[in-house]
């Protein structure tokens, strides 16, 4: 999105010169500071936009305007701009949002609550204006932005102009007072402002007579009444040219036009025609198209003229036409000189494509008929968008492509099949990858046609061999196929050489992957760490953390959490070397390291990474796996009690949820499922577990093992099942743990198989597979797979304290267990006590923070704490903020709280 595009798009256009002041209009907008929306509604050439720009000028407050075209049909392209709008106006706000649009494939389910959050905390007055609305189709815009209307913090003010009313819930807002419309019936000029127009403005001596004559005729259509005054500028026979005019017909507005247009000299009227293929104009990109020098200075005289030219910016660089002038422009040239517009194209195309505005240059080819010229653009923009992340680009960009183009380009037609990929989808893979073979037979058979601008040379073919198999393996494991992938991977590495380091690293990776999902984690962790060295080595340093979550993931589940600390810390040192602001997956890093701090006990360290996450989620660290935070945060809110809001945290992990290619070992359900058993709701907890078909006569399965695991949990809380038949699942699983060399499941699997022995009477068992625990979990001091299991370790912990192998260890799991430390909950004097999570709320209420805030420092969604806020003020008896915070001084409840 960077570029000079992107800064024309964004700015409040410029005052115009000889604007008549309208402040009765001016008086209807201000009223829109009352309601969530302004609808500016009126066919082209009413003045919508001027008419803004004047408001704007004059109101004082702040404002952020998005000039809407084509390409804000793609949501992601509509709500970078709109974020990066109110940016100008509020240089912090949206950060969040503005993280998760960068994305691969952002979900607007979690950008618009981002964005509402943020500008929630907005506190001064902003105006947004979204110009052109109209030239927006998509229903998934529209839908987003009835969200944000929905949501809109009373602060923001949203402004609409539009040729034509949206798609929006405008009889809802207009009943219940948020809309205010300004359309055209308003927008016309009056008798008196088409007097000061014709007059001051333009400059015209006319009579009173015929300014009343010129407003009848035009009913005030503004566009008109300035096309009629350029046309009698320098005229003898005005009284007959106001005679004989009719103003309001679109028919005599193009007449108008044209009579504009023969009236300027040939060098103007020249310039005119042929800048009208572009949508913004600057003066060296004019002086490119017409072939000739002079672009700045002439688009200042036009300017100076009122000819219709619309500044965007304050320096005088960008302007564009007006909407009707610019219609009838490339009308007449299209009607003088068709033969020319290609090449006027063309040339607009080698303008954009040498200022690094490659989806402008793009557009242009295309329309100037080369789209040979496009396809050697789009190959030349693909490694740059690769490794910038920018698939959801790429992929535009070869929709546009024709198939008769694609069919020679083996390349495009392979990296056409990855974007698609990328975005977890499958449609098109298999046609443009199955194109890519047929071309590579018919190389081999030497009748293959040379790509444009590349020979068939064999470095030709490997490359496209090469990457059809990296796509053929990512498209076997995708569905299922895990053999077809590894081979694809295999092949990948015979193929390409020892330099090749990008396809090198995903081939291992991809081969990791293989190894990782049928449970041979050693092998698993070896590719991985290839992986991470050959992409190191490519300079694709983001993808490096991707591999680091895969390589911890791994050594967790091995029970090495002082390896998965390194791999972490390792991948903050990445992020810092390579600037953590251009690296996506650097919250990654202290979510995990968070993990690792809370299996150690250290609530404090795990929450102070999770802070550090957020707020790099809410600039440029922006995590690759979005549902992780929440899945962390929920763990964190179990281990201090809060249960209910563990689970809440949960459900919004799965909403956040996308799938990839990363077996899913440790699924949202079953975490969910487990703190239901926490919670005493077992039965809910064996119906998803029936829903998943999961069975005590299952054969072990690694993708399936913490499913399982949960099931024994289930079973060990049910009252209703032998006892035997969890047992006899719980031993198969711990040896197929132990054959897989699995041993953080293994400790967790003894933790159990002790608290079903000592439930069963067996004390000797339970202590012999708790010691046994304990022996694996010292070195790496895991703790919280015990003391979760609560209470029913205290006896066996107090023995082991005495005359275990570990006495030192287990005395610390006891004093855990027993809750002595700030996490318990103190004696509060109330029928039902306040939880920790409900007392930190609490002390925080005490505080300057609003609920945004609040949530912020807890590390907590705004419904979280909306939610404990409630149960603070049931518990208390009170009804608001204030009464609270007494309520709690009176009874010394505030104090309790862990201070952060």
């Amino acid at each position: 999105m960077a570029g000079p595009l992107l800064t024309t798009k964004l700015h409040v256009p410029r005052r115009r010169r000889g604007v008549v002041p309208r402040p009765r209009l001016s008086r209807v907008l201000d009223r829109g500071g009352e309601g969530a929306l302004t609808l500016v509604s009126a066919p082209a050439g009413f003045g919508k936009t001027t008419l803004l720009t004047e408001w704007l000028a004059t109101d004082g407050r702040a404002a952020a305007w998005v000039g809407l075209d084509s390409r804000d049909n793609d949501p992601v392209v509509f709500w970078t701009y709109l974020v990066e709008a109110l940016r100008t106006a509020v240089p912090d706000v949206g950060a969040t949002a503005r993280a998760l649009l960068q994305a691969s494939h952002p979900s607007m389910d979690e950008v618009l609550p981002a964005l509402v959050n943020d500008l929630d905390a907005v506190p001064d007055d902003v105006t947004l204006v979204l110009d052109d609305y109209h030239v927006v189709e998509a229903h998934a815009v529209h839908d987003g932005l009835v969200f944000l209307l929905d949501h809109l913090p009373p602060r923001i003010h949203l402004v609409i102009a539009t040729r034509a009313d949206p798609p929006l819930p405008l009889a809802r807002l207009r009943a219940r007072g948020e809309l205010v419309e300004v359309r055209a019936a308003a927008l016309r000029f009056t008798a008196e402002e088409a007097a000061a127009y014709l007059g001051e403005a333009m400059g015209l001596a006319l009579t009173a007579q015929d300014v009343a004559t010129l407003e009848n005729r035009t009913e005030g259509w503004i566009a008109a009444l300035q096309l009629a005054a350029l046309s009698m500028q320098g005229r003898d026979d005005v009284a007959a040219f106001i005679a004989g005019f009719a103003g309001d017909d679109r028919y005599i507005v193009d007449y108008l036009a044209e009579e504009v247009l023969q009236r300027q000299p040939d060098d103007v009227r020249d310039f005119l025609l042929q800048t009208s293929v572009l949508t913004r104009l600057t003066g060296s990109l004019c002086d490119d198209v017409v072939d000739r020098d002079g672009g700045t200075a002439m688009l200042e005289a036009l300017e100076r003229a009122n000819l219709f030219v619309v500044p965007l910016d304050d320096r005088r660089h960008w302007y564009r036409y007006h909407h009707l002038f610019a219609d009838v422009l490339h009308a007449r040239l299209l009607a003088e000189r068709p033969d020319r517009v290609l090449e006027l194209h063309r040339r607009a195309s080698g303008w954009h494509a040498r200022h690094g505005e490659p989806s402008e240059a793009i557009r242009h080819a295309l329309a100037g008929g080369d789209a040979e010229r496009a396809a050697d653009l789009v190959e030349l923009a693909m490694p740059a968008a690769r490794r910038n992340r920018e698939e959801t680009t790429l992929r535009h960009w070869f929709r546009q492509l024709p198939e008769e183009v694609l069919r020679d380009r083996p390349l495009l037609r392979a990296g056409y099949a990855g974007a698609i990929l990328v975005h977890g989808e499958l449609d098109g893979v298999e046609e443009h990858l199955r194109e890519a073979e047929r071309w590579l037979d018919a190389a081999q058979s030497g009748t293959a046609p040379s790509p444009p601008g590349a020979p068939v040379d064999d470095a030709v073919v490997r490359a496209v061999r090469s990457q059809v198999a990296v796509y053929r393996a990512a498209q076997a494991r995708m569905t299922g196929d895990l053999a077809g992938a590894m081979t694809h991977a295999r092949r990948v590495l015979d193929l390409v050489g020892e330099d090749e380091h990008l396809l090198r690293g995903a081939a291992s990776g991809l081969l990791g992957l293989g190894h990782w999902t049928g449970g041979d984690l050693r092998t698993a962790y070896g590719r991985w760490s290839d992986a991470r060295a050959q992409l190191e080595r490519a300079g694709h340093h983001s993808d490096t953390l991707g591999v680091a979550l895969a390589l911890a993931d791994i050594r967790i589940a091995q029970g090495r959490l002082r390896d998965a600390m390194a791999t972490y810390q390792q991948g903050l040192a990445t992020a810092t070397a390579h600037g953590a602001s251009v690296l996506r997956g650097t919250a990654d890093m202290h979510v995990g390291l968070s993990e690792v701090f809370l299996e150690r006990n250290d609530l404090e360290l795990a929450r102070q990474h999770l802070a550090a996450a957020a707020e790099l989620g809410e600039h440029a660290g922006l995590p690759q796996n979005r549902h992780r935070s929440r899945v962390a945060l929920a763990r964190v809110s179990q281990a201090d009690g809060d249960l209910a809001g563990a689970v809440e945290l949960l459900d919004e992990a799965e909403r956040r949820y996308v799938s990839d290619m990363f077996p899913d070992v440790r699924p949202i359900a079953a975490v969910r499922a487990r703190v239901w058993i926490a919670q005493g709701r077992v039965a809910e907890a064996l119906d998803w577990a029936r829903g998943r078909g999961l069975s005590v006569d299952d054969d072990p399965c690694y993708l399936s093992e913490f499913e399982h695991v949960t099931l024994v949990r289930a079973l060990l809380a049910s009252q209703g099942t032998p006892a035997d038949r969890a047992a006899d699942l719980l031993a198969r699983l711990l040896r197929a743990a132990e054959d897989g060399e699995r041993t953080g499941t293994v400790i967790e699997l003894l933790v159990l198989q002790a608290r079903a022995r000592q439930a069963s009477g067996d004390v000797p068992g339970a202590l012999a597979s708790l010691e046994r625990a304990l022996t694996l979990a010292e070195p790496e001091g895991h703790v919280r797979t015990v003391v979760d299991e609560g209470p029913p370790m205290a006896p066996l912990l107090r023995v082991l304290a005495r005359q275990g192998s570990a006495p030192a260890y287990a005395g610390r799991l006891l004093a855990a267990v027993v809750g002595t430390g700030d996490g318990a909950p103190a004696r509060q004097g109330l029928i039902e006590p306040l939880s920790v999570r409900e007392l930190e709320v609490l002390r925080l209420l005490g505080t300057d923070l609003d609920g945004p805030g609040i949530a912020r420092e807890l590390v907590v969604s705004l419904n979280t704490v909306r939610t404990h806020t409630k149960n603070i003020y049931a518990k208390l008896g009170v009804t608001n903020r204030r009464a609270a915070v007494r309520r709690a001084a009176d009874l010394a409840l505030g104090s309790r709280a862990p201070q952060r």
